[in-house]
């Protein structure tokens, strides 16, 4: 298997299955002389862990991240970042009736049919676990994105059709933390809190959007043409599990506006150059603009329910499938620092490159 690594020159490369004894990763490209607050990076895990609540699965992982090499006396050493997380609360029998068969919407049949054979305890290197290496790697980067005062937030946006209508201008994004979804909205944060317990009763899942916002992004991110910096966010999104969807600035709703609506104009404020509205989202020609880069990312419903389904074995036969074991139903709450650590690999990288065009 290849592609397990990501980035250009601040790179994540990750190991590890759901069931094996445990994931990790290997961060090249981090310079040297970077103060590591280790307490901030676990807190990062700690909010992608499982467990945390009741709307998320109960798979009982400390998600305890250990550093191997690069770090020395809590500043980076210019050396590779060496990090592993133990699994330690496998539950390998609840997956034993998926050794033959394949789940609907997962990766079973085309990972058998591609490599002829598969992990099928928990997905095996395609269950969102891997998922841990990308928040330790994303603390790391939001670290050095810190020096420059550049700030990653997403916040759960929509649940079903449950959204919050607001602006992200018009919220307060350090509220998003308050509640167990992670919107900063509280009274649509009830209804989605509601509406997803009401969901799992029923034994069945529900999707969603992330919105991130990246605040203080230098002009000049972004390598055109065939690296632009909105590419390389949609390439990170993509990538997440689950993932279906992602659109940045005014996205899709952009048909329905006539060019003359929908231009950022400029302006001076204060000796800088400004738009007047963001439908870029904070992105031109493939490099940063200055204002804020906002993007949604939508999430299908887990494919694991507790429900019977219809599918086929590795036989060619049919069969009825109904799912085991712990599951979340609705990965949102959980994937809103996944979204972050992913958009801070992003800009950890392109600030780096930034440095290489200019003597």
């Amino acid at each position: 298997m290849s592609s397990n690594s990501f980035g250009t020159i601040f790179k994540l490369s990750s190991f590890g299955e759901s069931h094996g004894a445990a994931i990790g990763g290997m961060i090249d490209g981090c310079p040297a002389g970077l103060k590591i607050n280790l307490d901030f990076i676990q807190s990062e895990l700690n909010r992608r862990k499982p467990g945390q609540s009741e709307i998320t699965t109960q798979r009982d992982e400390d998600d305890k991240v250990e550093i191997l090499s690069g770090i020395f006396e809590g500043v980076t050493t210019g050396t590779p970042i060496g990090f592993i997380i133990r699994n330690k609360d496998q539950k390998s029998k609840d997956y034993a009736h998926l050794k033959d068969n394949y789940r609907p919407s997962h990766a079973d049949f085309t990972y058998e049919q591609k490599y002829g054979i598969r992990d099928h305890r928990g997905g095996g290197r395609s269950s969102a676990r891997e998922t841990a290496c990308r928040v330790v790697a994303g603390a790391i980067a939001k670290l050095l994105l810190k020096e420059k005062n550049i700030q990653i937030n997403a916040f759960v946006k929509q649940v079903g059709e449950i959204k919050v209508e607001k602006n992200f201008t018009e919220l307060d994004l350090s509220k998003t933390e308050n509640n167990l979804i992670r919107c900063p909205d509280d009274a649509v944060a009830a209804k989605m809190i509601a509406f997803i317990n009401e969901i799992k009763k029923q034994g069945d899942t529900i999707g969603g959007v992330i919105q991130c916002v990246i605040q203080n992004v230098p002009v000049g991110l972004g390598e055109p043409v065939f690296n632009k910096l909105n590419a390389a966010l949609g390439f990170a999104m993509l990538g997440i599990n689950a993932v279906k969807g992602f659109e940045i600035g005014s996205g899709f709703d952009s048909i329905h506006f006539k060019g003359s609506e929908l231009n950022d104009t400029f302006s001076v404020k204060d000796k800088k150059i400004i738009t007047g509205t963001n439908n870029s989202g904070g992105i031109q020609g493939g490099i940063s603009n200055g204002m804020p880069v906002y993007f949604n990312v939508a999430f299908k419903p887990v494919a694991t329910i507790m429900k019977e389904q219809s599918t086929v074995n590795n036989k060619g036969e049919n069969v009825s499938l109904e799912a085991l074991g712990r599951h979340d139903p609705c990965v949102l709450p959980r994937a809103v620092p996944i979204v972050e650590s992913m958009a801070a690999l992003v800009l950890a990288d392109f600030l780096l490159m930034n440095k290489m065009n200019k003597i």
